[in-house]
């Protein structure tokens, strides 16, 4: 109880207005006052949506608009925090300005990554190591994602040949640089200033001119477009079924999550007495149960995104209207997990898009290695995430090893399916969960003392398995090998997330963002 009453009252650089309401909860003041924010976000949507609607104002207000309530919502929860904010967007947009399309992406993504991580390793070892509060890094996550980003996509329309650039790159290349307020906007407006999810800019460029219902259809010549516009669907249905998730997920996280803390995976009288059984066991349930905590934030600024009108993707062949564009996770998929590479596809699903596109599709040299540590450093400096990592990349080579090489006996009959994925789902979630350990202990002695309780047993397997079947190695985009698995996974792709000819999609190119989806699939952590 104790605990809990100083957690209670943990001082905050934002707002203390919600103080009372906080030691009522006895949550920390700064997890109240960014719920707190985005229930407000949520109805600045609504009101966004109905009264400032493409139709009935310009382009500059929603801009401008869009931007000072996310500014005030950054200052309520961070108060001067908030100002690293725009000091690392200002600097990065000079930067863009002044050093030039040729290579203003290698900079901003030096600044951008690196003024992160100096605000990281403030935060976590000068204020409160350990602590999961609310932190003004987490926005900066997000808008380092966005400025990097926009400057690979503007390198890439406006320095780079439409021949050198992929699909997906061609589709979301930006052909102008954008004004300093359209940049602020994308940055900083209030449906993502505090969870994001990432966008691109072009799709939120789109949503803001009012472009998204825009289709673009060819002529009889087969050269002319021609533009019109279809009808708006409705949010409401969306946005009503995420804060359901929301409310579950919440609900699941105050109450179970308490009883089920990851930490009891290395108390040594647990260690000393159970059974392996039950610690496989009670490994999968608290990681499970660390789970909705992240369902909750990522689903509910889904919905306030949604909300607000963006994130219409298309419609399905039953006429049903998806609204996933900038969706972050797949729950369903996540918890059936069949694959390491499953899990990874539908877990933050936009920051797995990112780490594609800077990273994973430019690197030349282990762009799998490459993608992982980049991950770990933009998710800051405990040293538990480079263990994730690390691990992460031995689980991820290991079992596309064991796919590549043992799934094929098991496509048919049913039955024989069945049973392999009973198999690969129960190795799939241990896997998983032993490989997260250390992202959630955060500091070394303990993933350590976790790993040497497994006798680092998975490493070991992961290692061996390595060494033991042969690794098919193939050139991205050229292999037979890659392409087959590309049309797999376009072909889950398109079972599970399938829509009709009459689809939206804000890069106006079906043929690019299906690319984008079937790419993602094929490339991303494989």
């Amino acid at each position: 109880m104790a605990t809990t009453s100083t957690a209670s009252t943990t001082s905050t650089t934002g707002s203390t207005l919600l103080q009372p309401l906080s030691n009522a909860v006895r949550l920390p003041i700064d997890q109240v006052n960014f719920v707190v924010c985005q229930l407000f976000a949520l109805l600045a949507a609504i009101w966004f949506r109905t009264y400032l609607h493409s139709s009935k104002t310009s382009s500059f207000i929603r801009h401008v608009v869009a931007t000072l309530l996310g500014l005030y919502l950054a200052l309520f929860c961070f108060g001067w925090y908030a100002l690293h904010f725009l000091v690392q967007s200002g600097i990065s947009y000079c930067i863009m300005v002044i050093i030039g399309v040729e290579n203003m992406h290698k900079y901003c993504f030096v600044f951008a990554l690196g003024y992160l991580t100096v605000c990281q390793i403030t935060r976590v070892y000068i204020f409160d190591y350990g602590q999961y509060s609310a932190d003004f890094s987490g926005p900066m996550m997000i808008i380092t994602q966005k400025i990097t980003s926009l400057a690979y996509e503007i390198h890439d329309g406006m320095f780079r040949k439409d021949e050198e650039l992929t699909p997906s790159q061609r589709g979301l290349a930006v052909r102008r640089m954008p004004s300093l307020l359209e940049y602020l906007s994308y940055n900083c407006n209030f449906m993502g200033i505090l969870a994001g999810p990432l966008c691109s800019y072009k799709d939120y460029i789109t949503f803001i001119e009012g472009r998204s219902y825009h289709m673009t259809q060819s002529g009889e010549n087969g050269k002319e477009e021609i533009q019109y516009e279809r009808t708006e669907p409705s949010p409401n249905v969306a946005v009503i079924q995420k804060l359901l998730v929301c409310g579950l997920s919440l609900l699941f996280h105050l109450t179970i999550s308490k009883m089920l803390p990851v930490e009891y995976n290395i108390d040594e009288h647990f260690q000393a007495t159970a059974s392996w059984p039950t610690k496989v066991i009670y490994l999968y349930v608290s990681l499970l149960a660390a789970r909705p905590k992240y369902y909750f934030a990522w689903t509910l600024a889904d919905a306030i995104n949604n909300a607000a009108g963006f994130g219409f993707r298309g419609y399905d062949k039953n006429g049903a209207a998806h609204w996933d564009l900038i969706s972050n996770l797949r729950i369903k998929q996540i918890e059936m997990s069949t694959s390491f590479k499953m899990f990874l596809d539908n877990w933050n699903i936009q920051t797995a898009l990112w780490l594609k596109r800077v990273c994973y599709e430019r690197a030349s040299l282990s762009p799998t290695t490459q993608t992982f540590f980049l991950s770990a450093i933009w998710h800051g400096v405990y040293p538990g995430y480079y263990l994730t990592f690390l691990t992460g990349v031995l689980m991820t080579l290991a079992a596309r090893a064991v796919r590549n090489n043992f799934r094929h006996y098991f496509i048919e009959p049913p039955q024989l399916k069945f049973l392999y994925d009973v198999i690969t789902w129960i190795a799939t979630q241990i896997a998983i969960s032993y490989t997260v350990v250390p992202f959630v202990l955060l500091s070394v002695k303990p993933s350590l003392m976790f790993y040497s309780s497994w006798y680092y047993s998975l490493h070991f397997a992961g290692i061996l398995v390595l060494l033991l079947l042969p690794v098919k190695k193939k050139q991205k985009g050229k292999s037979t090998h890659e392409n087959v698995q590309l049309s797999r996974s376009k072909k889950f792709d398109e079972r599970e997330n399938s829509l009709g000819q009459n689809s939206f999609f804000t890069t106006n190119n079906v043929c690019n963002q299906n690319q984008e989806i079937a790419s993602r699939h094929s490339s991303l952590k494989q």
